[in-house]
């Protein structure tokens, strides 16, 4: 007992102590604390945040202000989501050629994997609609009749019944779906880019997204049956009014004539 009394007054006896506390706790936590996650600075998304702020600092804060909030010419950029960027640029809108109340489509300025960096930065600045995945948009096993349905409820007003456009107001207009990437349609609903509504998932789920997709890759094919007859360019109303306006009416105003003609013809005789 006097051995072990005197250990206790040893100078160092509170060091030992607290070091051996110090070592039971770290190895306790080590033991029982969950996996740490991966940092973002180290992780690969991490380097592509990175190289898309380069190419959006060249390509786009001229009009989009050095942060993506926005400036004269552009809008803020916070919250539109990954899946904005993909569609934007993917489609050529992206960066803008000049100022138009319609982004016209051109030539796609960018390659896949700088568009996929541009989107990992512009994503990082707020959550937004993200990138939808193949199995999403994959229009194999989806309903056209269904797709069909939902299409021309919510879409054929601008788009045409069977999507190849039309005009709008003020120089705008709704482009043609005709020959369309099924990713970028996903996109476009689920952003609404310009003039379009959005329909996130909440309005119009996954699974209808793709049934509408179903519908445009059936009409845009060129075994698609019209039953109808001639199409007219599947343009709609409008073309089928100026046809029966110029060829039906031309018919019964010929046909009013030639009897006219011949009533005064047999007067005279």
């Amino acid at each position: 007992m006097k051995k072990l009394s005197a250990r206790r007054r040893h100078p160092l006896a509170a060091l030992v102590v607290l070091l051996f506390a110090l070592a039971a706790t770290g190895g306790l936590y080590a033991a029982l604390a969950p996996a740490p996650k991966a940092q973002a600075d180290d992780s690969s998304q991490s380097i592509e945040i990175t190289e898309g702020k380069k190419l959006f600092s060249v390509g786009c804060a001229s009009c989009h202000g050095t942060h993506g909030q926005g400036s004269s010419d552009g809008p803020s950029l916070t919250g539109v989501g990954s899946a904005a960027v993909d569609f934007q640029v993917g489609t050529g809108r992206m960066p803008a050629q000049q100022p138009g109340p319609q982004i016209q489509q051109k030539k796609v300025q960018y390659t896949q994997k700088d568009i996929d960096q541009l989107a990992a930065y512009i994503a990082s600045l707020g959550p937004g609609p993200v990138i939808p995945s193949s199995d999403q948009y994959d229009p194999a096993g989806a309903e056209q009749g269904k797709g069909g349905e939902l299409f021309r409820s919510n879409c054929s007003q601008c788009h045409n019944f069977v999507g190849k456009g039309g005009a709008l107001t003020d120089g705008k207009y709704a482009p043609t779906l005709k020959g369309v990437d099924p990713k970028h349609i996903y996109e476009a609903m689920q952003t609404g880019p310009q003039n379009m509504p959005s329909f996130p998932d909440t309005t119009l789920p996954s699974k209808s997204k793709a049934d509408i997709i179903a519908y445009l890759k059936a009409v845009d094919s060129a075994d698609s049956p019209n039953p109808g007859g001639f199409t007219l360019g599947t343009l709609g109303p409008v073309p089928e009014g100026l046809f029966a306006y110029i060829f039906g009416l031309g018919a019964l105003l010929g046909i009013a004539a030639w009897i006219a003609a011949r009533t005064t013809k047999a007067k005279k005789s």
